[in-house]
């Protein structure tokens, strides 16, 4: 089983390179590329459940052994990931289908589709710290081509920006690396963990793991180094903006949680600083999304804010916190894409995304306006959908390690999440109709939903089944909190 490991990255990279040479046919990307991302959805869904079944699974590249060679390491937290960016992948595909233009497919759409797939399926498995690097990079190149696709000059304003400051990100990355394996000897995340138990240096380590999360930090969007997103998601497409916005700064956060409960779990200083962080992520954030009205706007803030919730539950770090946390993160993974794609589909009814010329959706397209509000309701942690199962796994754990202060944060941040998501609900769905609906219209908005219903159809079926899914989320919990597991499992110990 272990050789499945390497599929989810070989499948989208294979596939991206022979979809080059077939950027004029429209239908043979668009059979390919389906063809592509349903298998990556099966095979990571097998794995998953290996996984959950037998335990940590990994193969040696190469044959060279761990730590000396490339290593891919599958647990619960990377292989669940995997198995949801392959379904999220699939959504917004099929969304892009009824959206792009042909020129836009013709322009390298779904080669670079493709290797985005590539980078952000490679940075889940990768076990080693310079091969993550290069995963990052894969995946920052491939989201500044879809971001500045089309040309306008807007995008390619702001993917300028993009790329600079995530340039520099990775250009730290390179230092952080180079410091730690200047004291360790080796890049192999387990083989890292090891040693650094072992080190007497702590100052040194600490400043290191301060260095790690400026880099991940950035590449999550956490307070202070949040200001790259909001225009960066707003620029292009739905489908495109719902892929960014559901999937990429998870991959930050995603490698916070993995190096902090590995390599760095004894370094309290920074758990402290994550605290701090998770609470001003999350209020600064929502602040700015109260302030807007523009419904693409809104939701671009408020992956901030959301992202505060996860830095959080790291902070907090107990078995429970850290479970609340995954939670969390499915469920933002799930509603934050599913809304940036309702966003597209009030566009084109509309024509605008500004809320104050758009009201009246509700009248015209009932269907659109209520399948929104489930799937905003969930955002704002509405029960008994999956943002408040997650939100109060994480709420109960602040409480129990005592950091009342920023559950307190947290519980104002979901108030004016709510008070957001209503204001997009009345202003642009209620009221009088101000915008032409032409004829046809309905029918073809109902084609843009078919692939917007497994989103919202999941964060009702987990949050009814919150019980089974917060079990998982626990058992993935206590694997992450004895790093003993992963290391053993790397190293053959």
């Amino acid at each position: 089983m272990t050789n499945l490991l390497i599929l989810p990255i070989l499948i989208p990279m294979l596939m991206g390179v022979i979809l080059i040479f077939f950027k004029d046919s429209k239908t043979i990307q668009r059979i390919v590329s389906t063809i592509s991302v349903v298998l990556m959805l099966i095979i990571s869904s097998y794995i998953t459940y290996t996984v959950y079944v037998d335990g940590i699974q990994t193969i040696e590249l190469g044959d060279w052994p761990a730590p000396f060679g490339i290593v891919l390491v599958a647990d619960l937290l990377s292989s669940s990931l995997i198995a949801l960016s392959s379904l999220l992948a699939l959504v917004c595909l099929f969304f892009a289908f009824q959206t792009f233009s042909a020129e836009r497919e013709r322009n390298y759409f779904h080669p670079f589709f493709m290797f985005l797939m590539v980078g952000v399926n490679g940075s889940f498995l990768t076990g080693d710290l310079f091969n993550l690097f290069v995963f990052f990079e894969v995946m920052l190149i491939s989201s500044f081509i879809l971001i500045s696709m089309g040309s306008k000059r807007y995008q390619l304003r702001e993917s300028l920006k993009y790329v600079i400051i995530n340039t520099v990100s990775s250009m730290l990355f390179i230092v952080a690396i180079a410091y730690i394996y200047g004291i360790t000897g080796t890049l192999n995340m387990a083989d890292i963990a090891v040693k650094i138990s072992e080190l007497e240096q702590t100052g040194v380590v600490s400043v290191i793991a301060v260095v790690f999360l400026f880099v991940f930090g950035t590449k999550s969007a956490i307070f202070p180094l949040y200001y790259w997103l909001p225009h960066s998601y707003y620029a292009p497409p739905a489908a495109i903006a719902a892929l960014f916005g559901g999937l990429l700064t998870k991959v930050g956060v995603y490698t916070i949680m993995r190096t902090y409960t590995l390599i760095f779990p004894h370094d309290e200083t920074v758990f402290q600083i994550l605290l701090i962080l998770g609470g001003l992520t999350m209020f600064i954030g929502v602040l700015g999304a109260v302030s807007q009205f523009d419904f693409k706007r809104i939701l671009a803030v408020h992956i901030v804010s959301q992202v505060g919730y996860m830095i959080m539950g790291i902070g907090i770090f107990t078995n429970l916190a850290i479970a609340g946390t995954f939670f969390f993160l499915v469920h933002n993974i799930i509603v934050k894409s599913a809304l940036f794609l309702f966003a597209g589909v009030t566009e084109k009814i509309t024509g605008t995304s500004h809320l104050k010329q758009m009201s009246g959706v509700l009248k015209t397209h009932p269907y659109v306006g209520w399948l929104f509000f489930i799937t905003a309701i969930s955002l704002a942690g509405i029960p008994p959908l999956t943002g408040f199962f997650g939100k109060f796994a994480l709420i109960v754990a602040g409480f129990e390690a005592g950091h009342y202060f920023v559950i307190a944060v947290s519980l104002v941040t979901g108030v004016l999440t709510l008070f957001s998501m209503w204001k997009i609900f009345m202003t642009s769905f209620w009221g009088e109709v101000k915008f032409a609906d032409p004829e046809g219209e309905n029918k073809k908005v109902g084609k843009l939903l078919i692939p917007i219903l497994p989103l919202v159809a999941l964060t009702i079926i987990l949050g009814l089944a919150a019980e089974p899914f917060m079990q998982f989320s626990l058992e993935l919990a206590d694997q992450l909190m004895d790093p003993s597991q992963y290391i053993n499992s790397v190293l053959k110990e």
